[in-house]
């Protein structure tokens, strides 16, 4: 039961938690506007978690566009010269010892500049999960050492939001079905990561159902992969929604993402 006082520390990495996250906009929420909002996954994941761990809170350290390398070397637009996102994490850590949760969210803008052109650059995305590769293992060891050996840690995989571009027709139509495999490779470097530190990873694109292209009917519009008709059902992608919002979950696409996580996090 519930000890008063632990924190779910949710270390969504490009953004953060007290319940800590430590992540991108995708953790705190998104308006169709694009303008941040406090109705992200991390706020689901706390009312889902408060069942097992009742007097949780919540501390969002995350920041737009934080990559594995701004947030172990810095210069992301949030914070001093100087300062990082792990420098943050550790130092909550060491002085919150009642933690009990911390998810990392990382990897996604670290290739994202891959398919800004509505073409996968297959040169760029070895490159970038290369540096994944590299730079998310010491950012899960200072994590765990911080932490020490009880605190449960979750990372967290990827959607596609890039599937919604299927409805331009055209040539993204091949774009969007290219786009699975660049988010799968990415899922699979950071699946591979997070084994190798013995950290659980959420599988969020099975929840979106990624991989799933039999046709569905999709309301106005017709027969659609299973795939682009998740991704209109749970993102803004298919929506008039700003440009900076669209790839970012709906409410009911942040409801999925925390209940991936919360499947994943050890009893």
């Amino acid at each position: 039961m519930g000890r008063r006082g632990k924190w779910l520390v949710i270390v969504v990495l490009a953004g953060a938690l007290a319940l800590t996250t430590l992540a991108t906009t995708t953790a705190a929420g998104a308006s169709p506007d694009g303008q941040p909002t406090d109705t992200g996954y991390a706020n689901d994941l706390l009312a889902i978690e408060r069942a097992r761990w009742h007097a949780l809170q919540l501390v969002q350290l995350g920041c737009p566009g934080e990559t594995t390398g701004t947030f172990l070397n810095g210069g992301d637009p949030c914070r001093p010269a100087g300062e990082t996102q792990l420098s943050q994490a550790v130092t909550f850590l060491h002085t919150h010892p009642d933690t009990v949760l911390v998810t990392v969210d990382l990897g996604f803008n670290d290739v994202n500049r891959c398919l800004a052109s509505h073409l996968v650059d297959e040169a760029c995305l070895t490159q970038r999960l290369d540096l994944i590769d590299q730079q998310l293992p010491p950012i899960l060891a200072a994590l765990r050492a911080a932490a020490g050996p009880t605190v449960r840690i979750v990372g967290v995989g990827h959607y596609d939001p890039y599937l919604g571009t299927y409805l331009h027709g055209g040539s993204d139509i091949a774009f969007s079905e290219d786009s699975v495999a660049a988010i799968e490779r990415l899922d699979g470097t950071l699946h591979a990561v997070y084994a190798a530190a013995g950290v659980p990873m959420a599988d969020v694109g099975r929840a979106f159902q990624i991989t799933q292209s039999e046709p569905v009917d999709l309301a106005g519009v017709g027969d659609v992969p299973r795939n682009v008709a998740q991704t209109c059902a749970l993102t803004w992608m298919c929506t008039s929604a700003s440009r900076r919002a669209k790839q970012h979950p709906d409410d009911a696409g942040y409801q999925v993402i925390a209940q991936a996580i919360a499947d994943a996090v050890p009893a």
